[in-house]
């Protein structure tokens, strides 16, 4: 069985998906926190604004984390997390916790999934569209 190799997310790519965002976000007149995963959930990349909120920062990478875990934006997570539904107790089977409003987007490349991005700071579907920004200028 062969398998066909796929480029990682890079740190060049990293810095990419920050830039983008950051200056989607400025356009809207945002101040957001960006966090850019791998596909093994370090840190790539992080900027913090000194204008944002504190918690923006923990936000960004939180939303990261669930987009990778989950392998979907978290914008299409929201309704599968209410109480009764499909992911409601998913939070406290992982390690880490997630956040499920809009803002972490997957990357992908090749079909295959090799990290993330979270935006903070706006609101969730700014943040949303400051990340699906970011990940298709990397495409």
């Amino acid at each position: 069985m062969s398998t066909t190799a796929v480029a990682p997310l890079t740190t060049e790519d990293a810095e990419l998906l920050v830039a983008t965002a950051r200056r989607a976000a400025e356009e809207a007149g945002v101040t957001v926190s960006v966090t850019v995963l791998d596909a093994g959930g370090h840190l790539l990349a992080f900027r913090r604004d000194d204008r944002a909120v504190l918690i923006s920062g923990e936000t960004s990478t939180r939303k990261a984390y669930t987009a990778l875990q989950l392998n979907a934006p978290t914008a299409d997570l929201v309704d599968a997390v209410q109480p009764g539904a499909l992911f409601h107790t998913l939070p406290t089977a992982l390690d880490r916790p997630l956040l499920f409003i809009a803002g972490g987007v997957p990357v992908h490349r090749d079909g295959r999934l090799i990290g993330a991005v979270g935006v903070g700071g706006g609101a969730p579907e700014q943040d949303h569209g400051f990340a699906t920004a970011a990940v298709e200028a990397l495409a």
